[in-house]
């Protein structure tokens, strides 16, 4: 072949390349480039992070004391209606933004962080979208603007089995009479309402669900003791009992026998939260290793330079990094799969980061005069409330299998 026609076929097969790659790229589903709006929202969160939160978070933990005032900042900057549409007072960004702030936010105090998620993920994203115009009108716009909601689904005897729920629905012409007990309801003691699940049928399991938006201040709603808690403790839970509790009808979200259904969803963006909450401590662990390891000295070198903690310090970033992917991909392409994944790996991968961080710190990792401790507390939660690690394995597993009609 002369010269110019070998030149000619190579750029004629550069070309093709070039398209195909074109074309690739424009059908992938998950980028870890971050737009210009995600990146200002996550600038954003760790400024108000840095400036706001981690000053207080130790005292905060000690204490117990809920963020009152935090929230209250939070709220005026809009994220406590993140993803919420314009309308109803939100800033209608994406799965994705919202889980960045909750990560940078519980990079700075744990408990802040999980209220902010809880709020967003398993309330106001339900009722932005799921909600009719009146239950937006009565239980999103305030929710936007100072007003915390609160998902009420576990029980004594029903935490992960959620078609095991025993609280009852009867229906009384347009009201729904509800009867029944909720348990670890996160904010409910400083909450305004609550999406809660109940059964108008027993027999027909989780086909019997339904879900109902409940002022929290209604008659025959009683709210328990806090729970006190090894992590996460500025933030709080507790018990919810209703005694007879009437609701309007137009207080059921979507159908009857759909409880089950909204429930699924919701966790899926739930778990999606929680992976970020858990991204975030873990990053707060592996910030106190490293600003420790640089300014202390054994063997007459800083702690960098040991082989042994160099180690740990590049198994905790990788654990980082790798549950911060899988949390990116679950906010961009939101699934059980993908949202277990996310979860499971978070959380696993927090508790081993905060481990490796009080091992660095030593004797100091163990007081509470340093921050150490309060991450590994805080992060071995992460592996339990939004659904347990256990479960969440399983859901990986059947998904896979279901993708490969292998079940």
């Amino acid at each position: 072949m002369a010269a110019g026609g070998l030149l000619k076929s190579t750029k004629l097969t550069l070309c093709s390349l070039q398209s195909a790659k074109a074309a690739a790229s424009q059908c992938r589903a998950f980028t870890t480039q971050l737009t210009e709006q995600q990146q200002e929202i996550q600038t954003l969160a760790r400024n108000f992070s840095k400036e706001h939160l981690k000053p207080q978070a130790s005292q905060l933990d000690t204490k117990a004391r809920f963020p009152f005032d935090l929230i209250k900042k939070l709220t005026k900057l809009g994220l406590m209606g993140a993803c919420v549409d314009s309308e109803y007072g939100g800033l209608g960004l994406d799965y994705l933004s919202l889980a960045l702030a909750v990560e940078e936010i519980s990079r700075g105090c744990a408990s802040t962080g999980m209220i902010l998620s809880i709020h967003n993920f398993l309330y106001a994203n339900l009722v932005n979208e799921r909600g009719t115009e009146e239950q937006k009108q009565l239980f999103l716009k305030d929710y936007t603007a100072g007003n915390i909601g609160c998902f009420a689904l576990s029980e004594p005897g029903a935490g992960s089995d959620v078609a095991n729920i025993g609280t009852m629905a009867r229906r009384d012409g347009d009201h729904w009479i509800l009867n029944g007990r909720k348990s670890w309801v996160t904010s409910a003691i400083e909450g305004h309402a609550t999406a809660v699940f109940a059964t108008f049928d027993p027999e027909l399991r989780h086909k019997g669900l339904a879900c109902f938006l409940v002022p929290l201040d209604a008659e025959g709603v009683f709210r328990g003791n806090k729970e006190p808690l090894i992590g996460v403790r500025a933030a709080t839970a507790c018990d919810l009992t209703l005694e007879d509790v009437r609701v309007p009808a137009s207080s059921l979200v979507g159908e009857a026998g759909e409880g089950f259904k909204i429930a699924m969803a919701q966790l899926d963006q739930g778990r999606i939260g929680i992976a970020a909450h858990a991204v975030g401590i873990a990053q707060a662990a592996l910030d106190t290793a490293i600003n420790y390891a640089k300014e202390r000295v054994a063997f007459s070198k800083n702690l960098t330079r040991l082989p042994s903690v160099k180690d740990r310090l590049t198994d905790m970033c990788i654990l980082v990094e790798s549950a911060r992917l899988l949390t990116y991909r679950a906010a961009t392409d939101v699934s059980t799969k993908n949202s277990s994944m996310a979860k499971y790996v978070a959380g696993r991968n927090a508790a081993a980061v905060a481990d490796h961080c009080v091992q660095i710190l030593g004797g100091r990792g163990l007081s509470t005069n340093y921050d150490a401790e309060r991450h590994f507390r805080d992060a071995r939660g992460t592996q339990i409330y939004g659904g347990v690690t256990d479960i969440q394995k399983r859901l990986v597993g059947h998904f896979l299998l279901k993708e490969h009609e292998a079940l």
